[in-house]
């Protein structure tokens, strides 16, 4: 608990220069904090629309028979309606990903390049937001001065990294 100011001290204005400092200051962090958030959003959405979205879109299974400078590739079966067999599909290379595993994935459309579905490809796709939360937390918390709320981004950023870490 913080102590009682004096009467003096709580009865006297405060400098119009100080109160335009606290309104820049939280108008600089709140607008970096946005900015942090959307491009986490931004940069999630990239994958993350194939596999929220896929209606529409061709769904099948890969098994990855090779890997090497940053992808991998294998046979694509398909599994939904109107999709067609791949002898070749290409799946990005990263820890959801090994050599030997057959995964549930979705066609980008217009394209041979794949990305997983199910929970793990989903959880997987927004991992940078779950970075960007974190991130943003710690500007809310220090420009912001919001506690509360930077500890509740932190942990959901936190939760949504750990569930990917454990799906994948």
């Amino acid at each position: 608990m913080l102590p009682a100011m004096p009467a003096s001290a709580a009865a006297r204005p405060r400098p119009a220069s100080s109160a335009l400092l606290q309104f820049g200051r939280v108008a600089a962090m709140g607008t970096v904090a946005v900015l942090i958030l959307i491009a986490g959003v931004w940069a999630s959405w990239g994958t993350a629309q194939h596999v929220l979205l896929t209606k529409g879109r061709e769904q099948g299974t890969v098994e990855v028979a090779e890997c090497g400078s940053g992808s991998c590739s294998g046979p694509y079966a398909p599994v939904s309606a109107g999709s067609r067999e791949r002898g070749r599909v290409v799946i990005e290379d990263s820890v959801a990903v090994a050599e030997g595993r057959t995964y549930s994935v979705v066609v980008k459309p217009g394209s041979d390049e794949v990305v997983r579905s199910g929970p793990a490809g989903m959880l997987y796709a927004w991992v940078p937001l779950g970075g960007a939360l974190l991130l943003a937390s710690v500007v809310v918390a220090g420009g912001l001065r919001r506690t509360r709320a930077a500890w509740a981004m932190a942990g959901a950023g936190v939760a949504l990294l750990t569930a990917a870490f454990l799906a994948v």
